[in-house]
């Protein structure tokens, strides 16, 4: 069952943590790659301003959510965090998707 996430935005946003918002724009298909992502499922993720405009900056995430293309996603940007979400304490890893958002509302 996939996770639903409702995030709203407070003075502080969200960059300034480590995580931000960002759109499913494709998946990545390597068949050759380092050992700690055998297994997962990589995808590309835009990330998106406050507005909900892309910024034109993107990662390739590991998916945590199964989340898929054009799904809005809450993306852990922080390598040791997302190591710790993958379980694993070494790991060519920096960006993990850890949640489908369902809304944004900035007051």
């Amino acid at each position: 069952m996939t996770s639903k996430l409702m995030i709203v935005y407070f003075a502080v946003s969200l960059y300034d943590w480590g995580m931000y918002v960002g759109r499913v724009s494709g998946n990545v298909v390597a068949t050759i790659k380092h050992a700690a992502f055998n297994g997962r499922k990589l995808l590309i993720v835009d990330k998106l301003g406050e507005d909900g405009e892309p910024t034109g900056g993107y990662d390739i995430c590991v998916d945590m959510a199964q989340a898929g293309v054009g799904d809005k996603v809450l993306v852990l940007d922080e390598g040791n965090g997302a190591r710790q979400v993958l379980n694993m304490k070494v790991a060519p890893v920096r960006a993990v998707i850890v949640g489908i958002v369902d809304d944004v509302t900035i007051p």
